[in-house]
């Protein structure tokens, strides 16, 4: 697996697949999905709703619900490298040590992602306080608690929310989607993690707010020394905030590179037709173009033989239907899965 420096990735998925059991069997979400992230690096993961980016964050932090109502749900395979170690493989005592302390999770949706009956503050510190009670095998002490409450005001600050002191006693129906993605934000930071991902950081958001948002993780990535795992549709999110780029298509991985590399040169069809959509000005015809792809995304229930995107490809050709293309490095750090890429590097669009 290619990944975006030589280093030793903080975390290296390899494999990653993710089975959501429904009533008509066993169906793949996630198809051996591979990625690295290294320190301090913002990696994105791009792709149409319903790809399959979220269950692949919640996959690799491990919270997807094995059961319900005793019933086996997710079934989950591969292995999830952070820092030498195969969450796959470790305890559930120890992988919560890690999740929140070393690898945060900023959540879209930011307003119903909060509990409605607790104040923001306290659900901001619930994970620190937890922490504590666990260190000290008690109840925290008064002094112990003001310390906790003094530490998200801090951090409520940082992320800037006004009137810290006063609006961590508030309620989630007290802040606006911006404040709360925002409070999400501060839950994630403080308890200082090493790699945060960042799962539609501005969906549902006005575009004003939306930029705040993300000058607001540029600079915690700054301040805090932090790797990202940023999950969006958004294309023009992946290419002003990160440093490399997975394309993810019905679960499966169908190019990555540097993100320059896959907005001067896209190579794979779908990665195309990505860009293709994102409006331009025709200076000619005064007014904005674009493009959209063909299709619907696929629906997991009904598997796709061969290439997953060889229904919406203008490319495609019976073999497409056939073999599963496999991600083959094209250039240094830049790699794609498909059967007839010599064909479309000689294509000019």
């Amino acid at each position: 697996m290619e990944t975006g420096n030589a280093m030793e990735p903080l975390l290296s998925v390899k494999n990653l697949r993710a089975y959501l059991n429904a009533k008509e069997g066993p169906v793949k979400i996630v198809d051996g999905v591979d990625l690295n992230i290294n320190t301090g690096e913002t990696v994105g993961l791009v792709g149409e709703t319903g790809a399959g980016k979220t269950v692949t964050a919640l996959s690799i932090l491990g919270i997807l619900q094995p059961f319900w109502e005793g019933k086996p749900l997710w079934k989950i395979e591969g292995e999830v490298i952070y820092k030498g170690k195969n969450l796959m493989e470790l305890t559930k005592e120890e992988v919560s040590a890690i999740r929140g302390k070393e690898i945060a999770l900023i959540t879209q949706n930011p307003i119903p992602s909060l509990n409605p009956v607790d104040i923001i503050g306290y659900q901001t510190g619930e994970g620190v306080e937890t922490r504590k009670m666990l260190e000290v095998e008690d109840e925290l002490d008064q002094r112990q608690r003001k310390e906790i409450m003094d530490l998200v005001v801090e951090y409520l600050g940082k992320v800037e929310i006004s009137d810290a002191k006063k609006r961590a006693h508030h309620f989630r129906h007290q802040f606006s989607g911006g404040e709360g993605q925002r409070i999400l934000m501060a839950m994630a930071l403080v308890r200082n993690p090493k790699l945060l991902i960042a799962d539609e950081p501005t969906s549902a958001l006005d575009v004003t707010v939306q930029r705040q948002i993300l000058e607001l993780l540029k600079a915690m990535k700054e301040r805090f020394k932090l790797a990202m795992l940023l999950i969006t549709h958004n294309l023009g999110v992946i290419a002003e905030m990160c440093d490399y780029v997975y394309v993810i298509y019905a679960g499966k991985i169908l190019e990555h590179g540097e993100v320059t590399a896959i907005f001067k040169e896209p190579l794979h069809p779908f990665t195309r037709g990505l860009i293709a959509t994102i409006p331009s000005l025709d200076l000619h015809a005064g007014a904005f173009k674009f493009e959209g792809i063909p299709g619907e995304p696929p629906n997991p229930l009904y598997p796709i033989s061969g290439c997953k995107f060889h229904p919406r490809c203008r490319y495609a050709k019976p073999t497409c239907g056939e073999k599963e293309p496999q991600l083959t490095e094209i250039k240094p750090k830049h790699s794609v899965a498909c059967l007839r890429i010599d064909e479309i590097m000689s294509s000019p669009n």
